[in-house]
């Protein structure tokens, strides 16, 4: 069975260990500073085996050396922002959380596909890329996967139609300038646009932009994380399966969109080594307008993280 590692056993770390295990995608192994807790929910998922009937092995460590052959890395690690804490102190305690990552990625496991769920997203995950040194096309961000499920769900409700009914497409940065796309997000092939007013589209793209924000809102304490490992599970389970799952996800642009250098939001094809194709959707110019806002707020972000993965 292939290996899966997963660097962070907190909440996202931990629930996409448990979703790949629990669907024999892979043998799990996480990894975390603390001592005992990545061994504790590991030792506590392989008894869950027993009344799931899966035989997915789930192991935990302390080590960074544990990654060694992976066929596809998971990076959760990192922390929140916290009271008091402005946003570059952030960025540089994440940064350093993804160079010590990035660097042990490099040394035991150089041929993993990695997937990025560190926030800030488009910045962690280019940070990714120039620690590890990959090609472009095996370091990948988790971003769109989560957004376009919550537009899915906030469609399917507004609808009254079944979410399998329902596909959705958020192009753009992990963050409130996205850009859900109403004329490419679909109810039973029929775009959306025809089957919903306006008004309420609008409500629906603005309630994406600021989900995670939302859920933040109502624990007081914590953020989302049964949605964002169940995005990261389905990333992993498409590349491990080369299933060609077209997905929007935060990849590395060379030329795409007319960004250069840039990890934003797109729609990919997702299998065996990673990115096996960025595809291009035709924008209108208010899509388009909406996307360079976007990408220019990822753009200061990167320029703030290259001075601590240089």
């Amino acid at each position: 069975m292939p290996k899966v590692t997963i660097f962070g056993a907190g909440n996202v770390g931990a629930t996409c260990a448990f979703q790949l295990a629990e669907r024999n995608v892979a043998d799990v192994t996480m990894i975390d500073i603390v001592e005992g807790m990545p061994q504790g929910k590991a030792l506590d998922m392989a008894q869950c085996g027993s009344l799931l009937d899966y035989d997915a092995k789930v192991e935990g460590s302390n080590d960074v050396a544990a990654v060694e052959g992976s066929d596809v890395v998971v990076v959760t690690s990192g922390i929140p922002r916290k009271p008091g804490m402005d946003r570059m102190d952030l960025l540089k305690i994440n940064a350093g959380i993804m160079k010590d990552v990035g660097t042990a990625i490099r040394e035991h496991a150089p041929n993993a596909v990695v997937v990025v769920i560190t926030n800030p997203l488009d910045v962690m995950a280019y940070a990714m890329l120039k620690i590890t040194g990959f090609p472009r096309e095996r370091v990948v961000g988790m971003a769109g996967v989560l957004d376009a499920a919550r537009f899915r769900r906030f469609i399917a409700w507004e609808a009254g139609v079944s979410i399998r009914d329902v596909a959705a497409m958020v192009l753009g940065g992990h963050g409130d300038q996205m850009v859900p796309l109403p004329r490419f997000s679909t109810i039973n092939g029929v775009s959306m646009t025809e089957l919903i007013d306006a008004d309420k589209i609008q409500a629906m793209c603005d309630r994406t932009r600021t989900g995670g924000g939302e859920i933040v809102k109502l624990l007081k304490t914590g953020s989302a994380f049964y949605a964002p490992a169940a995005s990261g599970a389905v990333m992993v389970e498409a590349i491990l399966r080369d299933t060609g799952h077209l997905v929007p996800a935060c990849a590395y642009l060379q030329g795409e969109y007319g960004y250069n250098d840039l990890y934003m939001g797109v729609p990919v094809k997702l299998g065996t080594g990673g990115i096996k194709e960025v595809i291009e959707l035709e924008l209108n110019d208010d899509e388009k307008k909406m996307l360079d806002v976007s990408a220019e707020a990822v753009r200061k972000g990167i320029a703030d993280v290259q001075q601590f993965v240089s």
